[in-house]
């Protein structure tokens, strides 16, 4: 899964569903130009957390794969694995990261709501250094969030850090015209769906012994809420 429609600060939406890839190319490799735009903040602000890592890395609906093989390349010293439960976009996953001659790694079907920290392929990446969800959790049923806390919470090693990239609603802050007319529309299309709580997230998290990191804001609306694992 992936969604998004990042650019300068507005009240534009912040994101929009999976219609805007474009059809596959004759190499198989879908296009987002949200991705496009909000890969280099989404790096920047990454840097001070993720250059020092390294190891194994999960990205989850990694969609186009556009952002896990920029990221493969701002990062090299973190081996991240992209992963989508759907099979073109795993295939367009495989397609960027030869495009862009990131090192060759299995491209996971994964789907989140499901238990998979446990699946034999995963644990053989070891303790993960970080796993990621970049615009998924809005547009997914609450399980898979908390398919992916307790996946974190399962398979991060000491200090790793879970990291999600989105829209939220804060306690106390009212949201956006924008993004409150998003959520209504996600919530039209699917009651399962639609902007999640930062203290939801929190919660869950503190049961995995996950604690936040910083909550980030970034362009259009959007936020990095990270969590580290205790030692």
């Amino acid at each position: 899964m992936r969604a998004g429609h990042d650019g300068p600060m507005s009240d534009a939406p912040s994101s929009a569903h999976v219609v805007r890839y474009t059809e596959a190319d004759a190499a198989g490799r879908l296009h987002s130009e949200i991705c496009l735009r909000n890969g280099p903040p989404l790096i920047a602000a990454l840097a001070p957390w993720l250059s020092g890592a390294s190891g194994a890395a999960l990205e989850i609906g990694s969609g186009t794969g556009q952002h896990a093989a920029a990221l493969s390349l701002a990062f090299p010293a973190l081996a991240l694995h992209a992963s989508d439960p759907d099979e073109t976009h795993r295939r367009s996953a495989g397609a960027w990261a030869q495009t862009l001659r990131v090192p060759p790694r299995p491209v996971f079907e994964l789907d989140a709501a499901r238990t998979w920290s446990d699946r034999p392929d995963i644990s053989a990446l070891g303790p993960l250094a970080a796993i990621l969800a970049i615009n998924v959790i809005h547009i997914a049923p609450a399980a898979v969030l908390a398919g992916i806390v307790r996946g974190a919470a399962a398979r991060l090693g000491p200090s790793g850090l879970l990291i999600f990239y989105g829209p939220f609603r804060q306690e106390g802050i009212p949201l956006g015209p924008g993004n409150a007319a998003f959520d209504a529309r996600l919530r039209e299309s699917d009651p399962a769906w639609g902007l999640r709580a930062v203290g939801e997230i929190d919660a869950l998290a503190a049961e995995g012994r996950l604690a936040r990191g910083a909550l980030i804001e970034m362009p259009a609306q959007n936020h990095l809420l990270i969590y580290r694992k205790a030692r």
